[in-house]
């Protein structure tokens, strides 16, 4: 059933991609990946996430988001499993413990799955902010896996990896991801800002 619904959605990204004239690019940065947390950025328009998954599923790269497990009951939740959503699930492990911050949930996943790609929007919105969520970062640093920096270049219209990057140290590393997604053009560049506390 996975290799039919890959193989549909190789098929219509392809279309996608060809009729609006992107091209993929960065696929051999990911083919021996089997975990890492996927950046999604820029983000302005709602027009990011159908080339986003189109390039991915081009790529044959199968990322996952997540989703509040309470989405799976309604009938949209069926859609968004099909599409490769992931339910997250907070409630504590144990009647003693307190319930789980996202970050730690959503690094447990890596332990429930062995090959694993969760893209993440840092921006968490198609406004300007000038503040990036870092919670990507301390998501990879705990599950110990890389941080694979997807993009969309509407200026060259290219959509992909463009660098996957081991953390260790989160300063230097996040000025290394501002200063990538700094050359990147966003379809709206008045909407999009990098971090600029480490830009």
């Amino acid at each position: 059933m996975a290799y039919l619904i890959n193989n549909f959605l190789f098929v219509v990204g392809k279309i996608i991609l060809w009729f609006a004239g992107w091209q993929v690019d960065g696929q051999a940065k990911v083919t021996n990946l089997s975990q890492c947390v996927v950046i999604a950025s820029p983000h302005t328009s709602n027009w990011d996430i159908v080339f986003t998954r189109a390039a991915f599923a081009v790529m044959r790269f199968p990322v996952r988001f997540t989703i509040k497990r309470e989405w799976i009951k309604t009938p949209l939740g069926l859609v968004l499993l099909f599409l490769g959503a992931i339910p997250i699930d907070r409630r504590p492990k144990d009647q003693q413990s307190k319930a789980r911050s996202m970050v730690e949930a959503m690094s447990d996943l890596f332990e429930k799955y062995k090959e694993l790609a969760v893209l993440v929007t840092p921006e968490g919105t198609r406004s300007k902010v000038t503040e990036w969520r870092t919670g990507f970062y301390h998501i990879a640093k705990m599950a110990n896996v890389p941080i694979a920096l997807g993009y969309l270049d509407y200026k060259k219209k290219t959509a992909g990896i463009g660098k996957v990057i081991y953390p260790s140290d989160i300063e230097t590393d996040l000025r290394e991801i501002m200063a990538f997604y700094a050359q990147i053009a966003p379809k709206f560049p008045e909407k999009f800002s990098v971090d600029l506390r480490y830009s």
